[in-house]
């Protein structure tokens, strides 16, 4: 009797991990595709801000400290978030579900934005942090399992070369933006 129990569990377990996998795997690609394409992004962003005096100096101390300060530095985007994203579900459970999605997307977009940039900086000295390296290894092994079993999809290789055809439209200057530079320097020729 315990025998067909427990068989009948492994069967039941085993269908649970195959309904569950594809979708929990297409779950996690869209996370890392978004933290992928806005990490580089964002980063940039927050890179050009940082050519401002005042930001230069703090990402100069930023990119100098000690591996247990950047470690501290690079958790505090994510730990300064987690109230404003329970503020969004309490926003949600309230009835304003649109303004807590809004509110839970713009702390994403923030949160990746700083700490892209954090990472950038103090990329060296975190991984001086023995553990926190392993944990980045294996966070890059599980990212090339999941990329690798999508790869294998045509759905997703389609996904894959439409982002890459919106990054390289939104790299390449439109033509307001080549009128706009063309009228700039027309302008600044006439002025001297």
């Amino acid at each position: 009797m315990s025998t067909c129990r427990c068989s009948c569990s492994k069967t039941l377990a085993w269908r649970l991990k195959r309904i569950l996998t594809g979708p929990l795997v297409l779950l996690a690609a869209l996370l890392i595709a978004f933290e992928e394409f806005a990490w580089e992004e964002l980063a940039s962003l927050l890179a050009r801000l940082g050519r401002l005096p005042v930001l230069r100096q703090i990402e100069a101390w930023i990119a100098s400290c000690r591996p247990s300060v950047a470690l501290s530095l690079f958790l505090l985007p994510v730990l300064g978030l987690l109230p404003v994203k329970l503020m969004a579900v309490l926003l949600i459970g309230r009835g304003h579900a649109v303004l807590g999605l809004l509110v839970i997307l713009l702390a994403k977009v923030l949160g990746t934005a700083v700490a892209a940039r954090l990472f950038s900086l103090t990329q060296d000295q975190l991984m001086q942090v023995a553990w926190f390296a392993r944990l980045y290894q294996a966070f890059l092994r599980f990212k090339t399992y999941v990329f690798s079993r999508l790869d294998a999809s045509p759905y997703w290789r389609a996904v894959r070369g439409l982002v890459a055809a919106v990054r390289e439209r939104m790299r390449r200057p439109s033509a307001w933006g080549r009128l706009g530079r063309r009228l700039s320097r027309q302008w600044q020729h006439l002025r001297k």
